[in-house]
């Protein structure tokens, strides 16, 4: 059979060759003496590849019946290829007969003119993912065969929508089928894996440029990995199973609870299988009182665990014998577990996504149960901060499908090397959260964007040195107001003059760097008649940058620096607690009689202090009360009932709060400021109590009990 295949894939040459000739291209004959001839060498690239095994089982699986089933043509033959591309004269995108045995994936099937031009692929989902370059021809196979879409119609055919818990006998096991790499790639967006409702899932792994599609990493004639490619960036990297121990910088967590959180993504992947496997057999014995048990090269996968060992025994993986217990809970999560280990490179083509789906199915069943299961008590779903592509900060715009000019710098892939390079910024596509190049200029040495200086929102130009690589951090983690903006907007109105030209000015998110600088920045409301610390330098010989302190791809504290000085801290949520208690005159700021309270306290009381003031004098100046909600835009909101709080029927942006005074808007926009920046008791507590104490004083709160920072020179 195999001589059939290489009778086959030699016509797919000599058709290729015809072809070429055909459109003006040199071919194998025509090549200039001691080139080698490139048909010929790509045919010995194929010929030792998986496509064109013609012994395997993916091609004579059919041997039995005579024919390639039409359902299966399309991957698993030539005729059926050329057929779903309509190459042999019948309708694109559908394969309308059974194929004949006896031939593999051969050349003319890639290679003829309709799949050569292919340029998107409909996915079993339904959507169709376009870019998709030469490597449409691979999708149209490696996509799977299934998809959340078809997993809930099943369920809603059978009516087990509401009573996931209830199993069925009419319920099956659906499978993905194999290789389903173009599935695992592109994610949430082809909905390949099932898909929880109320979850945001990564879309589309982009990699890093030149390499985000099929053929980029694969050689497409002998499906090898490009490994020297691998190396550019990750020097480790020799053989295959190399790429098994990749763990980039971005995804520092511990995902699967084992306590190594270096071990390669696919450990963590592998920790995270474990995890929904016990969660499955828990649940399978607990809830449906029907034990599960699984095999990978068994079809149908899926058994009655008969003895209850928790194993598959030999007696127990026949086909009579297959699973027919599963709820609708079971069947998501199975149907997840069956996809990470069908996509034995799903690692490396969107290990975000994958480790998603663990996650999802783990915890689904788990709320069934009496108690979750232990492997499930510490795994993590999202990667962190710059890098997980669930948080708003990178789907704010999915709906509009681009990142306005105004928010590209700091919220799209690319955003940030465009201002570097042009000091302005124009939209971008919508991103799943910082890439490696949107920091580094060169993935071998990894070099660094190099600001020499930053420009803040107040004018301000400030610098932590010229070579210092955390000035890439203010970039973003400036803030988009300050005291310059908010005064250019309240312009010459009374300190209590209601206007509705005023709106309020939201100094945005973890405007850290502004913070750290102080009154060099201006990111607070500076009071006129008032003077602000500038820098806050911490201590001598201590961290005073931001990757000093903060891990810079994760965002996470350097706890063992803090350790130095601070031998309470111990984990992060011990930074909480500081307070420096030697050589110093202790300060009781916030006039509650304890100055030994940690600082972040202090700060804290007297945040709250403003808001009651905040409320008092729009109730009372005013005349229009006024609530808050920290998650809600735009934050202020019309308290109708004059209760206090952000009530949900007033937190809509119909009654957000328009009765600004420019004292009221000062004061707010410190407030806001101040909860914004998370760590500020770090950054910079000194400026923050000082621009807390004059917003307090300034909507008239008694602030005879609290202490205002001493103001230090820059010198000090």
């Amino acid at each position: 059979m195999k001589k059939i295949s290489y009778l086959v894939a030699l016509a797919g040459v000599l058709f290729v060759a015809a072809g070429l000739m055909l459109l003006g291209q040199p071919s194998v004959s025509a090549q200039e003496e001691g080139d080698p001839p490139f048909l010929a060498e790509y045919y010995e690239a194929w010929v030792e590849s998986p496509h064109a095994d013609a012994t395997a089982e993916a091609f004579i699986h059919w041997d039995a019946e005579g024919e390639v089933d039409a359902a299966c043509a399309r991957c698993h033959s030539t005729p059926g290829y050329r057929d779903y591309m309509g190459a042999d004269g019948t309708e694109f995108g559908v394969v309308d007969a059974a194929a004949p045995l006896g031939t593999t994936v051969t050349c003319d099937a890639c290679h003829a003119p309709a799949a050569a031009h292919l340029a998107s692929v409909v996915m079993p989902s339904g959507v169709e993912v376009s870019e998709t370059g030469d490597s449409a021809r691979c999708m149209v196979c490696h996509q799977g065969r299934a998809s959340t879409d078809s997993v809930n119609a099943k369920l809603v055919e059978l009516n087990l929508v509401d009573t996931p818990d209830q199993p069925s006998a009419d319920l099956r096991f659906i499978n993905i089928h194999y290789y389903a790499a173009a599935a695992t790639l592109y994610g949430g967006e082809a909905r390949g894996g099932y898909q929880y409702d109320g979850q945001v899932y990564m879309g589309r792994n982009m990699h890093v440029e030149g390499y985000t599609a099929c053929a980029d990493c694969h050689n497409p004639h002998t499906t090898e990995l490009r490994l020297t490619e691998c190396a550019t960036c990750h020097e480790d990297v020799e053989s295959v199973e190399d790429l098994r121990d990749i763990r980039m910088q971005g995804s520092n967590v511990d995902f699967d609870g084992d306590g190594d959180d270096n071990e390669g993504i696919a450990g963590e992947i592998e920790g995270m299988q474990e995890a929904l496997y016990a969660a499955m057999q828990a649940y399978a014995s607990e809830v449906l009182g029907a034990p599960i048990a699984y095999d990978s090269h068994t079809y149908p996968y899926f058994f009655n665990d008969t003895d209850g060992n928790g194993e598959l025994d030999e007696a127990e993986a026949v086909s009579d014998n297959g699973y027919a217990s599963f709820s609708a809970n079971l069947e998501r999560a199975a149907y997840n577990y069956q996809v990470s280990q069908k996509d034995p490179g799903a690692y490396a083509h969107n290990p975000q996504y994958v480790i998603e789906l663990l996650y999802d199915s783990t915890m689904s069943l788990s709320a069934a149960l009496q108690a979750p299961v232990a492997e499930a008590e510490f795994i993590v779903r999202d990667a962190p901060m710059h890098f997980n592509p669930t948080v708003e900060a990178w789907r704010h715009w999915d709906a509009e499908g681009e990142v306005p000019g105004g928010c590209a710098r700091c919220h799209s892939a690319e955003g940030l090397p465009v201002f570097f390079e042009n000091g302005v910024n124009i939209a971008e596509p919508t991103a799943q959260g910082l890439a490696c190049t949107t920091c580094h200029t060169d993935l071998s040495d990894f070099t660094l964007l190099p600001f020499a200086e930053v420009a803040f929102p107040s004018g301000a130009r400030l610098t932590f040195g010229e070579e210092e690589e955390s000035n890439l951090c203010l970039a973003c983690h400036q803030g988009r107001e300050s005291t310059v903006s908010v005064n250019r907007a309240i312009g010459s109105l009374g300190d209590d003059e209601v206007s509705a030209s005023l709106s309020f000015r939201n100094v945005h998110y973890f405007a850290a760097g502004a913070s750290l600088f102080g009154g060099e920045a201006q990111g607070a409301y500076q009071y006129a008649d008032r003077e602000y610390n500038g820098r806050n330098m911490h201590a001598e010989d201590a961290p005073n940058t931001c990757t000093g302190c903060h891990r810079p791809h994760d965002g996470t504290l350097r706890i063992g620096e803090c350790e130095d000085c601070h031998e309470e801290v111990e984990e992060p949520e011990d930074v909480l607690l500081i307070r420096m208690l030697e050589d110093v005159d202790l300060i009781d700021y916030d006039g509650d009689g304890n100055a030994e309270e940690p600082i972040r306290d202090e700060i804290t009381d007297m945040e709250a202090a403003l808001l009651a003031g905040l409320q008092a004098y729009a109730a009372d100046t005013v005349g229009t009360p006024i609530a808050y909600d920290s998650h809600s835009h735009p934050y202020w909101f019309i308290d109708t009932n004059a209760n206090g709080v952000a009530d949900p029927e007033e937190v809509n942006s119909d009654n957000r709060y328009a009765s600004w005074t420019p004292t009221l808007l000062r004061a707010a926009y410190n407030y806001q400021y101040s909860q914004k920046d998370p760590g500020d008791f770090a950054h910079n507590p000194d400026y923050i109590m000082q621009v807390l104490y004059d917003s307090l004083e300034a909507v008239g709160v008694d602030v005879s009990a609290m202490t205002r920072p001493p103001v230090v020179a820059a010198s000090e």
